[in-house]
């Protein structure tokens, strides 16, 4: 929010002016701490939605570790403060065990800071009062406002004529900044780059962020779309070379979050952010995105999109299309008609298919199936929603042991995407991903470097370019394509997949210094853990796989990180016990991820059982990985070295590595 704007919120007697930083009953002030402030503002933003212990206090102490009984404290500071006794609940609601939300009914004004310290008679109310019809509290004419108008600047915008016209042009101006959720938490931060964070990219391609549309109305059942309208536009906008939009991986974490735009823009490292709310009241829907310059702080497109709830589709459709008009690109002629409204699909089907996204980004693959089968059902002809199915199969496949039929209808759901839509990114991307992990690399590479021949800026397509080329063993290029994936978007699959060619290369605190600082993820805590468990730090590395197999013991990779964990605890045989089950269960269900495969090779070796890690080590290299370069000086296999069974099945791979290499560079 522009440092001449402040944020007014009136709840019962009582005035919370963020510009004066006071809370007041009438025009009396009542004494806080700063912290007991800002607990209170917090709640207050929160427009009656459940806060939750940790989310207030990662918002309130950042950068520090502190009890539960710090947020208990400052709780119970605000209710001194409101008047409120622990049982009366007038304003603060405790969610037993979960957090608090704050219950009372909230009137916001955003007046500039010269007067947020007096009452503004007659001014209009940003949010609505929970009895209040939301989509009737934002005016439908705000849309008037310049759209090249600073953030900074849009406030003083004025109407002549009568004092009471004069504020409400003060206040239909500020509702440009109202809607935009970066000002939620604006008091709180600065307006500055993080100490440490990356430099904002102004030159070269312009760089947007869709960030998740933020629900007004706390109601779960509609919450779903602030996701997957938003994945929806960067689907949209993934076949523009001019632009190098962030995936949906990278914006998934700003859910339901307040959202400050320097450092989230830092954190993106994007230039541009695309940022938005939704209210939905039965059959209607209002969307408010705009697009904002960071640099420059300028609105460079604001709209509100009032439609039907059964037209959900021309989101994408307008929103991508202004982007593209907002920052001014020129697109080629198949980049102009994939930005073409889409072709028809059945409403409902399209809510089963955001559903199904959106449920799929929570890694819940078997709900996410249902929906969007159910979504298929109903029209067969939506590409994209084979495209997610087919993901979605093979997720399941690979983490939760779906096994050989969720990898044929994986296969199946690509190719039937393709046939409806034959140049879609989507499915080439997923499929070419399946082909890598089922054994078929060389099939992949060719999928992979004729999208790339369309498209070369997109970071996807390098990624999994990368990865297709480490199984074949051409570890340099690999480690080459996943930086040039990241040089395009420093977040392409950084929660949830690692550059290996470093780890393979030996290249061992590289690789850590790739991985995010503090992601508390399964499969990256897993790879933490091994790169730690190569540079022999033992207690490291049990800390990391015992923190992976605690947060999913039905991941593989989690599953032979405790069996490593076993072996530095010399309990091998409960090590054995482990990786048994989960070779059993990989025969079961045909499961076909020989990179796994492999580090059940490794673990096995590790826990000396070579018999069970030469049978992993040829299932891995018959299934696919034959990254020949990293397996004949991998330390973790010296225990097999002296074995002949492994120089003949080392000969194999190197074969392997040689025809794949002789065919592709």
């Amino acid at each position: 929010m522009s440092d001449n704007l402040a944020r007014v919120f009136e709840f019962g007697p009582f005035i919370l002016d963020t510009g004066q930083h006071v809370l007041r009953r009438g025009q009396e002030p009542i004494p806080l701490t700063p912290k007991t402030f800002d607990m209170l503002a917090l709640l207050v933003m929160s427009r009656g939605r459940m806060l939750t212990k940790e989310e207030l206090m990662r918002m309130l102490w950042p950068d520090s570790f502190v009890e539960e009984s710090n947020l208990t404290q400052q709780i119970s500071m605000v209710r001194r403060a409101l008047g409120e006794n622990a049982g009366d609940a007038r304003y603060i609601v405790t969610i037993p065990g979960r957090g608090y939300r704050f219950a009372a009914s909230v009137v916001e004004q955003i007046v500039p800071t010269a007067l947020s310290s007096e009452a503004l008679p007659g001014a209009s109310s940003v949010v609505a009062a929970p009895d209040q019809d939301p989509l009737s509290a934002a005016p439908l004419d705000i849309a008037v406002v310049d759209a090249e108008v600073p953030i900074e600047q849009s406030a003083a915008l004025s109407t002549t004529g009568s004092p009471a016209k004069h504020v409400r042009g003060w206040i239909l101006a500020a509702i440009l900044v109202a809607v935009c959720l970066a000002v939620a938490l604006a008091f709180l931060f600065r307006r500055t780059v993080p100490s440490g964070g990356r430099p904002f990219r102004t030159q070269g391609l312009p760089t947007v962020a869709i960030l998740p549309f933020h629900n007004l109305q706390p109601d779960p059942r509609n919450d779903f779309l602030g996701f997957s309208l938003a994945d929806a536009v960067i689907t949209k906008l993934g076949y523009v070379s001019a632009l190098t939009v962030r995936p949906s991986s990278a914006v998934e974490k700003y859910r339901n979050q307040i959202i400050d735009i320097p450092k989230v823009a830092a954190d993106l490292d994007v230039n541009t952010l695309l940022m938005g709310n939704f209210v939905r009241e039965g059959d209607r829907l209002r969307i408010t995105p705009q697009l904002i310059d960071v640099k420059s702080q300028k609105i460079l497109w604001r709209e509100t999109l009032d439609l039907k709830y059964d037209n959900l589709l021309a989101v994408q459709d307008d929103v991508s299309v202004k982007i593209v008009q907002g920052l001014a690109l020129n697109l080629s002629s198949s980049e102009a008609e994939r930005l073409k409204s889409a072709a028809p699909v059945n409403p409902l089907a399209y809510e089963y298919y955001l559903r199904g996204i959106d449920l799929y980004s929570r890694n819940d693959f078997p709900t996410a199936i249902k929906m969007l089968e159910k979504s298929l059902e109903i029209d067969p002809k939506y590409a994209l929603t084979w495209a997610h199915l087919g993901q979605a199969y093979q997720a399941n496949a690979s983490f939760n042991y779906g096994g050989r039929n969720q990898y044929r209808s994986a296969q199946a759901a690509y190719e039937r995407a393709l046939a409806l839509d034959p140049d879609q990114i989507e499915a080439r991307i997923f499929m070419a991903n399946l082909f890598t992990d089922t054994g078929r690399v060389a099939e992949s590479v060719p999928i992979l470097r004729h999208a790339l021949s369309t498209n070369p800026n997109h970071p996807e397509l390098h990624w999994e370019l990368g990865y297709a080329y480490r199984f074949g063993g051409m570890l340099d290029e690999s480690a080459a394509e996943c930086e040039r994936a990241r040089q395009l978007d420093p977040g392409v699959k950084l929660n949830s997949s690692a550059i290996n060619a470093y780890l393979y290369r030996g290249e061992y605190d590289k690789f850590l210094a790739s991985l995010p600082e503090s992601s508390d993820v399964a499969f990256l805590m897993f790879y933490r853990g091994f790169a730690e468990y190569y540079r022999k730090n033992e207690t490291e590395a049990a800390t990391a796989f015992d923190r992976a197999y605690k947060l999913d013991p039905n991941l593989m990779q989690a599953q032979v990180g405790k069996a490593l964990s076993y072996a530095i605890a010399h309990q091998n045989q409960d090590g054995i016990a482990l990786l048994r089950e989960a070779e059993r269960k990989i025969d079961q269900r045909d499961v076909r991820d020989p990179e796994a495969l492999y580090k059940i090779a490794q673990a096995y070796a590790a826990l000396g059982d070579p018999a069970s890690a030469l049978h992993a080590l040829e299932r891995s290299i018959d299934g696919g990985f034959f990254a020949y370069p990293y397996q004949k000086t991998d330390p973790l296999l010296d225990p097999l070295r002296t074995s002949p069974e492994f120089t003949r099945l080392l000969a194999i791979s190197q074969a392997r590595h040689e025809a794949f290499r002789a065919r592709f560079f």
